[in-house]
């Protein structure tokens, strides 16, 4: 048996929606279980089970007490101490902490944002005011003044083309005058594609900063995208007969030969020629102007175009696939995972800061602060640092723990203190999601006691069941009317027989060693909300 496998078997399902309040529904010895804890299990049951009898409430819950009997023997035998299981444990807190990091609000906003910017392209140019290469005029009012004085003489008449060859600092404009070409969702860092679209068409920006410097743009077009394309080309390099030579082969073409073969035998782009001038699939950006607005302007799959010229030689593209953007619900899964890998999704983080802000008693205390700014980190005593310098409620963070923090950090005291506050705010919210988050709370039980009742059973029962030659034969001797073949020939079916039979008897021994009381109002409740 996999572990992955078992676990899923208590693990796995619909997960309904609690209220914070709850109520005990039994207890073992002096441990209580909770009615919210059952409820998980019982619903998500009652998707997946096709006995009824299993869907019967008193039934299921006599299951469960002996689920929980078998749980709390193997914290007896401190299975939960064993490194493996720590460190498998840990990684799945990790990906089950994961949603509850981010601001669900300005998540989503952030998610069908991408996607209006993905079906929308966008096209614009720039001007650049580079931070120096040893950032430390990063926020002078010189540079800024600097980008202002382009923006007016833009505003006062001048053409964008004419000052972006003449000043941006961007090395390509001197040859494209800071033309950007078209982009969408993604293909800039997010501060520059956030200043582009929130531009209208026509309009020249106001001065904003990236991690490269400052920028103005102008916005020159917005389209609809059409998605990606699936092509092939033909390509004539250049030279004195290049035109005459595309031309010929545009003729062989319109006289019916297959696009394919012409490219195979004609096409000097010798990495593509060979399979019939294929191209790998592309999107806004990817290519060329010239070479993707002629291919945007083949309507139909078959379509190929009038011989054109770029940079590389003469093309002739024709039009294999086209595949438009999908509707949001079918991108909804991919552009989230993007938008949470991306930059912007520091933008989430802010807000659940705040959140967390308001949420939280926080006390800051700049006093304890001044001992950094005297001294280097290097002449600090440790054992002098004992003044609180954080508060979390009622959780307290010490110069001691500062100092350890910024033990290799370079930062500014103020920058350091201000990671030092979100991290110790984001480490008290995940610490006690597990007492303020029912659903994330039953979840991370379910999955920590799954883990440790599949070592337990294996130590247990299946490992005995599978090894105890003698005890096997002993138990199949005794039931063998009832299989009436050698044991050879059905020992997979008489070793699961056998893991019956020692369950059976384990759990009798926890009923037995242990005190079970069922809160009879309690149960009452539950029965009257499933109408049993």
């Amino acid at each position: 048996m996999k572990k992955i496998f078992f676990i899923a078997a208590v693990f796995y399902g619909i997960l309904p929606s609690f209220s914070q309040k709850d109520s005990e529904l039994f207890r073992i010895n002096n441990t209580p279980i909770m009615v919210s804890e059952f409820k998980q299990m019982y619903e998500k049951n009652l998707t997946i089970a096709e006995d009824k009898e299993a869907n019967n409430i008193e039934s299921y819950l006599e299951l469960f007490i002996n689920y929980k009997l078998k749980v709390k023997e193997a914290y007896n035998l401190r299975l939960d101490t064993v490194k493996s299981y720590k460190e498998e444990l840990e990684s799945y807190k990790k990906q089950l902490l994961a949603p509850y990091l981010y601001d669900t609000k300005t998540l989503n906003k952030l998610v069908k944002e991408a996607y209006y910017r993905t079906k929308n392209e966008i096209k614009a140019s720039h001007i650049l005011v580079k931070f120096p290469s040893d950032r430390l005029a990063v926020d002078t009012l010189f540079l800024k003044n600097k980008i202002e004085g382009y923006r007016n003489r833009i505003l006062q008449g001048e053409d964008f083309t004419k000052v972006a060859k003449e000043v941006s600092e961007d090395p390509s404009a001197k040859t494209n005058g800071g033309d950007l070409g078209y982009f969408k969702a993604f293909q800039m860092v997010y501060p520059f594609e956030t200043a582009v679209y929130q531009t209208k068409k026509g309009e020249v920006s106001k001065p904003f900063k990236t991690k490269f410097g400052w920028h103005i743009v102008k916005v020159t077009d917005v389209r609809p995208s059409k998605g990606e394309f699936e092509t092939a080309h033909i390509l004539v390099r250049n030279s004195p007969k290049s035109e005459l030579k595309v031309n010929l082969l545009y003729k062989l073409l319109e006289q019916g030969k297959p696009f394919k073969e012409v490219a195979k035998e004609h096409s000097e782009d010798a990495n593509t020629a060979k399979i019939g001038g294929r191209l790998p699939k592309f999107g806004t950006g990817k290519m060329v102007d010239e070479f993707e607005n002629n291919v945007r302007n083949l309507k139909e799959p078959g379509n190929y175009s009038k011989p054109f010229k770029t940079a590389y030689g003469w093309h002739i593209v024709e039009l294999i696939k086209n595949y438009p953007v999908s509707s949001f619900s079918e991108m909804k899964n991919e552009l989230t995972r993007r938008v949470k890998k991306s930059k912007r999704i520091k933008i989430s983080d802010k807000a659940l800061l705040s959140k967390l802000i308001a949420k939280y008693q926080v006390k800051e205390y700049p006093e304890a602060l001044t001992v950094f700014a005297k001294k280097k980190k290097e002449e600090l005593k440790v054992n002098e640092l004992n003044a609180i310098i954080l508060s979390v409620n009622k959780k307290k963070f010490t110069q001691k723990d500062f100092l350890k923090f910024i033990k290799f950090k370079n930062k500014t005291i103020t920058e350091n203190f201000n990671d030092f506050k979100k991290k110790e705010l984001l480490n008290y919210f995940k610490e006690n999601l597990f007492h303020t988050n029912l659903e994330y709370r039953n979840t991370l039980l379910e999955y920590k006691e799954g883990l440790l009742l599949f070592d337990l059973m294996q130590k247990k029962i299946w490992n005995k069941a599978s090894k105890d030659t003698l005890g096997l034969k002993s138990f199949y001797i005794a039931n063998k009317v009832k299989y009436g073949k050698e044991l050879d020939d059905i020992r997979g079916q008489v070793i699961s027989d056998y893991q019956d039979e020692l369950e059976k008897e384990w759990v009798k021994k926890l009923r037995n060693n242990n005190m079970v009381r069922v809160r009879k109002g309690a149960l009452r409740k539950l029965k009257n909300t499933y109408n049993q």
